[in-house]
């Protein structure tokens, strides 16, 4: 069994904790939170230890989950694998890019595997809407954005991650991602708004921002994500895919809520628009929730230490779709486009 030890019990820490717990390939040998928040009763019997290093020295664990905030993974990413651990961190794979290419060359280096949270890639219909997309063809219209009305508890977690990251960064990753699997094209340009909507933030962060990135082949995308409980649940959630032969859009339900986390990763119905042809709805009612998203993340992160599987490309484009979005927050900042 792989040992493996979880740091960072938020939302995502929990859940891979319980992916684990789940797994009879894996053996949870312990946790690392600085407080000892209230868990899932299949997660209560671990050892909850507060200093990271102590717990990594102390288990010698085969695997070590990252899902702090982005501030630490990459000291955390690199003390894991000199410490002979394979890693698995929570997206964003770092704060700079400078620290991203050090985690790889670390994980290189070190000859150990790095898988970074990048959810939709094990998402049954991300991966259709992806595979409909390069079917028509480009150069592509990208048109995605997630916002959430956040209030509360999830307001409160969204203006700490805020202290190091802002929401173009850390959500615009994913589906940056998404854009580079579809284009495959090299990124030239981008351009970046923002705007601090509430004095609850630093004066120097916004918790609204929206981006556009270049390509090569002549594709363009728009990201938009805002945080905060001023946030609009209208048009919160627009996928949407354009190509010369047609668009492929996911069409959420009216009723669907942006401080839903489930919604975050629902696609509900793929509409698939060919020129002169009828639109072709695909039904996803039967896609994972998202515990079963990150079931299916540690089970491909247990076949990469098995298996002994080439992530070279996964580990590039991770470092890519963090450039981007870091480039958009320096536009933010500066007024001027950057080119990549």
């Amino acid at each position: 069994m792989i040992r493996t030890l979880v740091a960072g019990l938020g939302t995502m820490g929990r859940s891979h904790a319980l992916a684990y717990h789940r797994n009879p390939e894996f053996e949870l040998v312990g946790l690392v939170n600085r407080s000892t928040p209230r868990l899932d009763p299949d997660l209560a019997p671990y050892e909850i230890t507060p200093d990271f290093h102590e717990a990594l020295a102390r288990l010698k664990p085969d695997l070590v989950n990252i899902s702090t905030y982005t501030d630490s993974h990459a000291d955390y990413a690199c003390a894991a694998m000199e410490a002979g651990a394979h890693v698995f961190v929570e997206k964003p794979l770092a704060g700079t890019v400078q620290d991203a290419r050090r985690v790889v060359d670390c994980a290189v280096a070190n000859g150990r595997k790095l898988v970074v949270g990048y959810i939709l890639r094990h998402h049954p219909s991300w991966m259709r809407l992806i595979t409909e997309a390069r079917a028509l063809g480009g150069p592509f219209v990208f048109r995605l954005n997630l916002n959430q009305q956040s209030k509360g508890a999830t307001w409160d977690v969204h203006k700490t991650l805020m202290q190091s990251t802002s929401p173009i960064v850390d959500c615009g990753v994913h589906y940056v991602d998404v854009m580079c699997q579809i284009t495959d094209a090299k990124p030239v340009e981008v351009r970046g708004m923002g705007l601090r909507l509430s004095d609850e933030i630093a004066p120097d962060m916004y918790n609204y921002g929206h981006f556009q990135v270049l390509f090569e082949d002549g594709s363009l995308g728009w990201y938009e994500a805002g945080w905060g409980p001023m946030m609009s649940d209208t048009a919160f959630f627009v996928k949407d895919v354009v190509s010369p032969h047609g668009a492929v859009s996911i069409r959420m339900p009216e009723n669907a809520r942006s401080d839903d986390h489930d919604t975050h990763t629902k696609t509900s119905v793929i509409r698939v628009h060919r020129i002169g042809q009828p639109d072709e709805d695909l039904n996803m009612a039967d896609e994972p929730g998202h515990q079963e998203l990150c079931e299916r993340e540690q089970a491909f992160m247990a076949r990469a230490i098995t298996e002994d599987l080439d992530l070279t490309r996964h580990m590039q484009d991770a470092v890519q779709s963090l450039a981007i979005c870091l480039a958009a927050d320096e536009s933010v900042r500066s007024g001027q486009p950057v080119k990549l």
